[in-house]
């Protein structure tokens, strides 16, 4: 039989070396192509593991404080930890701790916004004429906010420059009585316009400058800070040079005030900041707090709160806290100059009557200029930290903003719900309240606001005074792709998600406005200490007092990075601290920002309707992309598999079909069926055998030069692959042939139609040609399915990564990062699914060539039957890319778990070029029509 076999294979040369050729080809595809998923799959896991390790590895929050889209979606919104207070108990704390393995557990407790005074000096030297006796420049404020788009004027600021002798008051640095001594000598009362200069009159009378702010008649906390009027008074001394309005101290009384070449009056921004309190030592070893101090002292943990006795019965507590260098404030003021020229002295002038008397005095433009927030809060730091210098707040009212509610368009949209505004929380008459409000309490709010209750300050006077100032960007660094939900010091921004929402913000991303009710919420900029809390909190009736604790970021040890191993080592732990604290403990190992779009609603202040994308946090996306990936490779790989065992059956198929003659004979001369069918399936084997063994040195070079990881292990199973393969493709041809009669040689290959149809196109023709082979077409449109379906799924995948799978930055670097290698794996399939039905396609011609040399002869053209295969090919490849595409978006739907209509339009581009790859490699069989020798055909029929 070894020697029959032999003798058979070198009698058809040309054949047996086509099969050599197919099974070689087959063999070496399916090695290099498996060894491409698993380089596929360990480029995956490689990514995964370098951009998750993130600051911390568990959550612990108080219990019920998720909010439905986490719930629903698995999505958590940026600092959403600025919207929680209190809810955890210092015991639980110690609870959390005392967890076997956990590394690092650092609380953070968030306490409100607490609203500090921005200084904003405005140069109004050339606003001056200094040829007038006396002058009064107004200064026209405008407010601005979330990139000039949020806007509204603010009560004027007026500068009175006269050339007449100021006297100024003189105070004590912590307290004065009603009556106070000026610079002339003389005591006056404070009653009505309060600390502010007076000018000497003809005759020697002397008259208070009057403050306009107090003809509001209001306490500070009832103001607006753009309701505010103030009136600053200058002396203009000879040679162009002014005594600056200023308040001089007990301690120098007697120093002269030294006169300044440039009028600078200094216009203020309320600006609130959020306070939060952390462990210092926990937070250095978290995220190394410690080391972003960039100037003053680290935060220490015995920081406490200071009390203090001043006289008069009044007590103060100081909260000494780490500032930051890097506020996150989009805010300005615009300032407009008009000159008005006097004859006689504003002094002693009501408030009510100033702004009467300047109408209709003739006004001259003096010019403007714009200050911004940042910078001016930047100088403020260059001026060194102390409580007559920079970094101070008051605490007398601190409020709390709720988190955002949200309405879900159909498109997964998520649009904000306005929430009216409640100036009242800032305060009423009987809190001690030195800054006014801050003007965006008025605009449109999204968060509700309270207040938290720290106790009636009416004799206790709270404020905070920066120790340190701490630079965020200077904490310690993780991926950009594993950044952590929830994160405590996420810079708050959100860009333009459409063409007119991006023309809105100047192509900026939108930035806090400075409002606590404002939809972006900004991260702690104040953070003091644990021990500070009892000073602060221990007159209120606050919950915190007793559960002051936020929540609790903890660090697995033995955890860097994601993988299997540590993704349950952190379960175990967040399961233990779950049962033993009775906490909401979320993992947030394996998360990564997904870009979510909004819905902003208009402002009151003229912010219009905004659009935007905003970086969430998708929770668990690390064991979701590897369990897709590991999914995605064994279906590659079995798919894979299949197109080569449907290629190789049809090449045997083909084979067979050729001996069919010549196999009637031997059966004819008494071999049994189980001889004929063991010589096909020899020399199957044997050609299986010998493929294996060149596929075996051709696999490592073409794996490396295609960068694909193929070592001499896996390319040694390319012998056991072939053999088995060609084994299974021969198996149905063999037995076909085995149980095939003698007579069935003298049957024509192509059966005739079942039901006699006449035809009347070329097209309906070459329907009836394929269902008159329905074995050999099911064959061929199931290689090209399955081709169709390998790309359908990887296109799918990798569109699938930055959408359907987790919406992720980590999923879209997973997919860019292994598309090269599982594209490579598909197209290579589509390409045996097309060779398979140019295979068929070039049966059906050599099969067929009496019927085709007939109908040459009956005046057909080679144009007309060139049609009648390229019908063929297109029909036949329309059925398998068809059906591809199908297969292909069940197995994206069952992968992903979601079916969005992008990855339609995916697997419908994959079908239309599985259709094109089949009409061009019939091509090949619709050239041997020109060769076919009609005349030999038609006398041999």
């Amino acid at each position: 039989m070894v020697g029959f076999v032999w003798g058979q294979l070198r009698g058809r040369a040309g054949r047996s070396v086509a099969l050599l050729v197919g099974v070689l080809v087959a063999t070496t595809g399916f090695v290099v192509l498996t060894g491409a998923t698993t380089t596929s799959r360990l480029a995956v896991t490689g990514t995964v593991e370098r951009n998750t390790r993130a600051a911390y590895d568990i959550l612990v929050r108080p219990k019920g404080t998720r909010t439905p889209l986490e719930a629903e979606r698995g999505l958590v919104r940026p600092n959403y930890l600025s919207g929680t207070y209190g809810g955890i108990t210092t015991a639980q704390y110690d609870q959390v701790k005392a967890v076997d393995g956990v590394d690092v557990a650092a609380p953070i407790a968030m306490l409100g916004y607490s609203t500090t005074s921005i200084e904003m000096p405005l140069d109004v030297t050339e606003a001056v004429d200094p040829a007038l006796d006396r002058q009064l420049v107004r200064i026209d404020r405008e407010f601005l906010a979330e990139r000039g788009l949020s806007h509204v004027p603010a009560q004027p600021t007026y500068v009175y420059v006269t050339t007449h002798p100021l006297a100024y008051p003189i105070i004590g640095d912590e307290y004065y009585p009603d009556a106070v001594r000026y610079t002339d000598g003389r005591t006056y009362d404070t009653d009505g316009c309060g600390l502010l200069p007076r000018e000497t009159l003809p005759g020697g009378r002397t008259a208070p400058i009057c403050d306009l702010q107090v003809e509001q008649g209001n306490a500070m906390q009832d103001l607006s800070e753009r309701q505010l009027w103030e009136v600053e008074a200058f002396r203009m001394l000879p040679g162009g040079r002014f005594l600056p309005s200023t308040v001089r101290s007990t301690a120098e009384p007697d120093k002269p005030v030294p006169p300044v070449s440039r009028l600078t009056v200094t216009v203020r921004l309320t600006v609130p900041l959020l306070l939060a309190a952390v462990d210092p030592a926990a937070e250095q070893r978290l995220v190394g707090l410690g080391d972003a101090v960039v100037a003053g002292r680290p935060l220490a943990t015995t920081d406490t709160t200071v009390v203090t006795k001043v006289r008069g019965g009044l007590s103060s507590r100081t909260l000494p806290v780490l500032a930051t260098s890097r506020p996150f404030l989009d805010g300005a003021i615009r300032a407009t100059y008009t000159r008005f020229p006097l004859n006689r002295s504003i002094a002693g002038v009501p408030p009510g009557e100033l702004a009467a008397r300047l109408r209709g005095a003739p006004a001259t433009p003096a010019g403007g200029t714009e200050r911004d927030a940042l910078s001016a809060y930047r100088s403020q730091l260059d001026a060194g930290l102390g409580p007559r210098t920079c970094c101070h707040g008051q605490l007398q009212i601190v409020v709390q903003p709720g988190q955002a509610a949200y309405d879900q368009s159909p498109d997964r949209t998520l649009r904000v719900r306005p929430t009216p505004a409640d100036p009242a929380v800032y305060g009423d008459s009987q809190d001690l309240v030195t800054l006014p409000r801050p003007w965006l309490s008025e605009d449109t709010g999204y968060r509700p606001l309270t207040q938290l209750q720290l106790g009636r300050g009416a004799q206790d006077a709270r404020q905070w005074q920066a120790v340190g100032l701490f630079d965020p960007e200077k904490l310690t660094g993780f991926s950009d792709l594993g950044r952590v939900p929830l994160e405590t010091y996420e810079p708050p921004r959100a860009a333009g998600a459409d063409d007119r929402s991006r023309a809105a913000l100047g192509g900026r991303p939108l930035e806090p406005s400075g409002n606590p009710a404002g939809y972006l919420s900004a991260p702690p900029l104040l953070l003091t200490s644990l021990a500070s809390l009892p000073g602060l909190l221990s007159n209120g009736s606050s919950p915190q007092r007793t559960a002051p604790i936020s929540a609790i970021r903890v660090r697995v040890a033995d955890v860097d990075g994601y993988s299997e191993r540590s993704a349950e080592r952190v379960r175990l732990i967040a399961e233990r601290i779950a049962t033993t604290t009775g906490l909401d403990v979320d993992i947030t190992l394996g998360s990564s920002p997904a870009p979510q779009t909004v819905d902003l609603p208009a402002g009151a202040f003229g912010r219009p309707d905004l659009r935007l994308t905003e970086n969430w946090s998708a929770l668990g996306v690390a064991s979701v992309i590897t369990r897709a990936v590991d999914r995605k490779s064994a279906v590659l790989f079995a798919l894979v598999l299949v197109v080569c065992a449907l290629f190789l059956g049809n090449a045997v198929t083909a084979a067979v079909r050729d001996r069919r003659a010549e196999l009637a004979v031997l059966a004819c001369l008494g071999w049994p069926a189980r001889r004929i069918g063991a010589l096909v399936l020899g020399e199957v084997a044997a050609l299986g055998l010998v493929a294996g063994l060149l596929a075996v040195g051709l696999a490592v070079p073409l794996g490396h030069a295609l960068g694909i990881g193929v070592d001499w292990g896996r390319a040694l199973l390319a012998v056991p692959v072939a053999l088995v393969l060609a084994l299974v493709a021969g198996l149905a041809p063999a037995l076909r042939a085995a149980r095939a009669h003698p007579a069935a040689a003298l049957r024509p290959p192509v059966a005739g139609a079942l039901r006699a149809r006449r035809t009347r196109t070329v097209a309906g023709m070459a329907v009836v040609n394929l269902a008159r082979v329905p074995g050999r077409t099911a064959l061929g449109a199931a290689a090209l399915a399955i081709g169709v379906a390998a790309l359908t799924l990887v296109g799918a995948v990798s569109f699938a990564f930055r959408g359907a799978v987790v919406g992720s930055l980590l999923g879209d670097t997973v997919s860019l990062s292994v598309r090269g290698a599982d594209t490579l794996a598909a197209v290579a399939t589509v390409l045996l699914g097309a060779a398979a039905v140019a295979d068929v396609v070039y049966l059906d011609v050599r099969d067929r060539a009496t019927e085709l040399a007939t109908l040459r002869a009956t005046g057909w053209t080679d144009g007309d039957l060139a049609r009648l295969i390229g019908y063929q090919a297109l029909f036949l490849g329309g059925l398998g890319a068809l059906t591809g595409a199908g297969l292909g978006l069940g197995g994206a739907a069952w992968l992903v778990g979601d079916l969005p209509a992008a990855l339609v339009a995916v697997a419908a581009v994959v079908a239309a070029a599985g259709v094109l790859v089949t009409c061009l490699t019939a091509l090949v069989p619709a050239g041997l029509l020109r060769r076919l020798p009609t005349a030999q055909l038609l006398a041999e029929e």
